[in-house]
């Protein structure tokens, strides 16, 4: 089943804030073509919602386990979530 949809709530735990995460998270999201969006936490983690097809979810959040070069990766945390398709775009929440 390549067309089977899925939402992944993800927290990314680490040097994730200041390093440019969520800019880097936001071209990731627009070339495999997943929705939703990312945001920092007051804590320091970074938040996402990821929706799309099974295959383009689980590698944005292979993508989160990295980050971009100057981001130190501690742990990712998924739960995952009904699909809900109200998503048009991957944006950067403030």
């Amino acid at each position: 089943m390549h067309d089977k949809k899925l939402c992944a709530h993800v927290i990314v735990s680490g040097r994730v804030q200041g390093v440019a995460y969520r800019y880097y998270a936001r071209d990731i999201a627009y070339q495999l073509g997943v929705t939703g969006w990312v945001k920092n936490l007051i804590n320091g983690d970074v938040e996402l919602i990821v929706e799309g097809s099974q295959e383009s979810v689980e590698e944005m959040i292979s993508w989160c386990k990295k980050g971009p070069r100057l981001a130190t990766v501690e742990e990712v945390r998924v739960e995952w979530l009904p699909f809900s398709g109200k998503y048009n775009q991957f944006r950067i929440e403030m």
